[in-house]
């Protein structure tokens, strides 16, 4: 999970292990590259308030940088020109969402992992 606010960044943290996840954070972009080489993940969640825009180049950015298979889902959320709720696909296995709630963005990824299964 990358996120640049450390108190946001703790409380997802604390849901998603509390959900039966195992997260390993970053503040930004570049300790996303550093700890996916180290261990690289099953799905890539991204809160950095970025434009809607910006989020495919920034999953593109991070997927050549660390070798991550195309098949990696890269979640982007929060994200503020979406509507509240809303889920959509901003490329090749990247989505944007802007949940109501924490159950919402858990069933997404729960689904995504179900849909794109990774071994290792």
């Amino acid at each position: 999970m990358v996120e640049d606010v450390e108190e946001t960044r703790y409380g997802i943290e604390r849901l998603l292990t509390a959900s039966g996840y195992r997260v390993t954070t970053a503040r930004g972009e570049e300790e996303a590259v550093f700890s996916a080489r180290l261990k690289p993940p099953d799905l890539v969640l991204i809160c950095l308030g970025l434009d809607a825009v910006q989020i495919p180049s920034v999953a593109t950015r991070i997927r050549e940088r660390t070798g991550l298979d195309e098949d990696v889902p890269v979640v982007a959320f929060c994200v503020a020109s979406l509507n509240e709720g809303a889920e959509v696909a901003a490329g090749h296995n990247v989505y944007m969402t802007r949940p109501d709630n924490f159950d919402q963005l858990r069933g997404l990824i729960g689904r995504l992992l179900r849909t794109f299964p990774r071994h290792g």
